[in-house]
């Protein structure tokens, strides 16, 4: 069984302590991934500000040109890419085509946003005096990617960086560091300076607490959990460490009575159960205005029933497995909690073939208590939670009413009420009518305990982007 390798100041490395990487799908292990512990990322920290010397001086335009390449490199095995992230990650071998192609437009957006480090001339105030504001790359940046999206969260921090003039360390999740492994060949493949981009992997603790500790590690980014977002935040703390955080969700969906229904069911179908409902954006609490309760749930009820569970591989599937078993307990809890605080089962709720299967039946409850578990904290599963509202009033508090606050979800065809929504909800993204707003040149994160920063647009490079003010006398 193959062994793959890290990616260490240029080489590929490959390690006698490795952690197994297993398919979802099935639970067997497929491969095996080279492990590293302090010592070693120590080293790739300190190649990396070697590195970032020269590589700060390279002009934008000649950093978009290594992130064209890159991308090139990606698009020439996008299929192997592909399958990768299906096999490791669970998804539908569609929608693993799918993350491919978005990672390709990141790539490809960052590349021309390199050229775009826009600093400002301010009028002086005093005479004789200039003012400017110029932008410099913050240094050596360390990438924490999770595993639901595992290619393409990995790479909208690592352009963005690159694009910026920072090095990276890169750390994919232990459950599918396999698409990360391709895109260091294909960073190597491009001829990225040596140092520019590596590639880690190990116990995430350990790691992390290097990054956290090392001075030379200017910035992390992460994405993951709100639970691990603190822990970053209180080790960031000893030394004034930046962070980019972009933790948990638990998206509303407010369907009002004007809304077209067929858009409605087809844009929140996709908001909820896309990446088997993994989606740190997906639709987890899904509020009907009455009139139209009667048209939305049932139709909703029969298009989930409709889903068809099974191996990523298998032509047509639309539900994978979950990450692992106990992804499938967890929401197993949630929904035998809501049942138990009075909430009906409309569809699914079980688990799906063998004992200890990571399948989990595409579920559907109404009447859900708002002390429910999945009404508090996100089911990462295929479970939408669907309750019915009077008042427009009543939606926006009930939408508001949780601590996270990283995307909503609105279908009206009122445009008065489509921008009372988009000032009065709490979120960091809004989609009017739309079950995907997520796009290259559009910021993408969140508010409240939903994290801190924006990745993606102009504002995706400024994290990585120190500001100073120049006053001249000249």
């Amino acid at each position: 069984m193959r062994i793959h390798p890290l990616y260490l100041n240029g080489e590929f490395v490959t390690t006698d302590k490795t952690l197994p990487v297993r398919n979802p799908a099935t639970g067997e292990v497929m491969a095996h991934m080279s492990a590293c512990g302090r010592d070693r990322v120590a080293q790739a920290l300190a190649d990396a500000h070697a590195a970032f010397r020269s590589w700060r001086n390279v002009v934008g335009r000649t950093r978009g040109d290594f992130l064209l390449k890159i991308a090139a490199e990606v698009e020439r095995r996008k299929d192997e890419f592909a399958k990768t992230i299906m096999l490791e990650n669970g998804k539908p071998l569609a929608q693993s085509v799918g993350e491919v192609v978005m990672t390709l437009d990141h790539l490809r957006w960052f590349a021309e946003e390199a050229r775009r480090g826009y600093g400002r001339v301010i009028p002086p105030q005093v005479e004789g005096k200039r003012h400017m504001v110029i932008k410099t790359p913050i240094g050596v940046v360390a990438a924490i990617s999770p595993w639901n999206f595992p290619l393409v969260l990995a790479v909208r921090k690592v352009a963005a960086a690159l694009a910026a003039g920072c090095t990276v360390v890169l750390k994919p999740a232990s459950a599918t560091p396999l698409c990360a492994v391709l895109f260091a060949e294909c960073v190597h493949a491009a001829g990225l300076p040596k140092g520019v981009f590596q590639l880690v992997a190990g116990p995430a603790a350990e790691i992390a607490a290097e990054f956290l500790e090392n001075p030379l590690c200017r910035k992390i980014t992460f994405t993951g959990s709100t639970e691990v977002g603190k822990k970053l935040i209180a080790g960031a703390a000893a030394r004034v460490k930046p962070l980019s955080l972009e933790l948990g969700g638990h998206s509303p969906v407010l369907v009002f009575d004007d809304a077209d229904l067929d858009r409605a069911l087809e844009q929140t179908m996709v908001a909820k159960f896309r990446n088997t409902g993994q989606s740190c954006i997906a639709a987890n609490r899904i509020y009907v205005q009455r009139g139209i309760a009667e048209q939305f749930i049932p139709a909703f009820v029969e298009r989930v029933k409709a889903l068809k569970l099974g191996n990523g591989l298998e032509p047509g599937v639309d539900i994978g497995p979950l990450i692992n078993p106990a992804a499938v307990d967890l929401a197993l809890q949630h929904i035998a909690d809501a049942q138990a605080k009075g909430a009906q089962l409309l569809c699914g709720g079980k688990r799906h073939g063998y004992a200890g299967s990571a399948f989990l039946e595409p579920t559907v409850l109404t009447g859900v208590s708002g002390a429910s578990l999945g009404m508090c904290d996100e089911t990462f599963a295929p479970v939408a939670y669907v309750n019915i509202f009077d008042t427009e009033a009543e939606a926006i508090t009930r939408a508001n009413d949780t601590n996270y606050g990283l995307a909503a979800y609105v279908f009206t065809r009122d445009l008065s009420r489509a921008f009372r929504l988009m000032e009065s909800l709490e979120a960091g993204m809004i989609g009017i009518n739309d079950g995907v707003p997520t796009t290259s040149n559009a910021p993408f994160g969140g508010v409240k305990q939903s994290g801190w920063g924006r990745e993606l647009g102009s504002e995706g490079m400024e994290a990585f982007l120190e500001t100073k003010h120049v006053s001249l006398v000249v």
